[in-house]
């Protein structure tokens, strides 16, 4: 029988970090992974020698629900406990540079200097999905270098927020009073991936019927071992974010007894294995691809038959169009 993995312990990995603490080796070799994604192959080898596979948590839901502040009262609980914990902050990217337009990380100024933490904004550089495409050569320097758990806070766009399950454990989906009817958030695709559903800004007008919503939506929902919580914070104040902690614990816990933690991760090894293949496959052909195109444009074959004779010469190492 297949052992059951255990969970993480978060900030708590024992030997030698990839960097041995070294905070500007680990930011330049994060900017490294954004630029040259396709130039860092032996340096993730190093890394994934030293991951623990720490927890990862993603903090979504709609613009304004308060996801920095959330998440950086997070950031308190984790420290007092001791754990060293690391936030990737997803921002829009500007149309014009590519860069990042807002920069969450001021919203959680509160623990600049604190060696425990370590917080990265990247832009998605036009990325759908709410996160940047090296989130996943990121999560695996920051666990190599000790970090757990690992907060991805993603953009906040709605309904292209989703790609945040197949990077993290579990899904915080955060809310505010008057997010929308229920047919707006099944639309955004938030139910289908929240794992832990928060109702922030508790203080204001309509948070109870806003809880009440949620909980409605979620006994609609499919049978799980987990049913998903809803909890009511104010995160200004600090109100609520201990249940917030213990509910991705025992979330967490409940993955890894039934299984389902160790299925979710298989499957996020298997997307990235998908994807790395894809960009070097696409590498590789790149040259041919240019040629063939001339082929097909001259009728000497079609797209199908160019395509099927590229992937059979990666074989062999030729790329022949027929009838050159």
């Amino acid at each position: 029988m297949e052992a059951k993995p255990s969970v993480a312990d978060p900030g708590t990995a024992a030997g030698t970090t990839l960097f041995g603490g070294d905070r500007r080796a680990l930011a330049r070799a994060i900017s490294r992974c954004e630029r040259e994604p396709d130039a860092v192959g032996r340096l993730l080898e190093r890394a994934h020698a030293h991951a623990t596979g720490t927890l990862r948590i993603g903090i979504t839901g709609p613009p304004g629900s308060g996801k920095s502040t959330l998440t950086d009262k997070l950031l308190g609980v984790y420290r007092r406990h001791g754990r060293r914990v690391a936030v990737v902050a997803v921002d829009p990217s500007s149309p014009y540079s590519g860069g990042s337009l807002l920069g969450d990380r001021v919203r959680m100024g509160s623990h600049t200097g604190d060696p425990g933490v370590f917080i990265r904004s990247m832009s998605t550089r036009g990325r759908l999905g709410g996160l940047n495409a090296s989130a996943e050569m990121v999560a695996v320097l920051l666990d190599a270098e000790g970090y757990g758990p690992i907060i991805f806070e993603t953009v906040g766009v709605g309904q292209s927020e989703v790609e945040v399950i197949d990077r993290t454990d579990t899904v915080v989906v955060v809310v505010a009073p008057g997010f929308g009817d229920d047919v707006q958030a099944e639309k955004a695709g938030l139910m289908e991936v929240g794992d832990v559903f928060v109702v922030n800004k508790a203080d204001h007008p309509g948070a109870i019927k806003a809880a009440r919503t949620l909980e409605s939506m979620v006994s609609m929902g499919p049978a799980h071992d987990w049913r998903p919580p809803v909890l009511l914070t104010v995160a200004e104040t600090g109100e609520g974010v201990d249940e917030v902690v213990d509910a991705i614990r025992s979330h967490n816990e409940s993955m890894a007894e039934s299984g389902a933690l160790r299925a979710r991760r298989r499957a996020r090894a298997e997307a990235e294995i998908s994807r790395m293949i894809e960009r070097l496959a696409g590498q590789a052909t790149e040259p041919a691809v240019a040629r063939y195109s001339e082929a097909v444009m001259e009728g000497a074959t079609d797209p199908w038959s160019a395509a099927t004779e590229i992937f059979d010469s990666l074989l062999t190492g030729e790329h022949r169009p027929r009838g050159s």
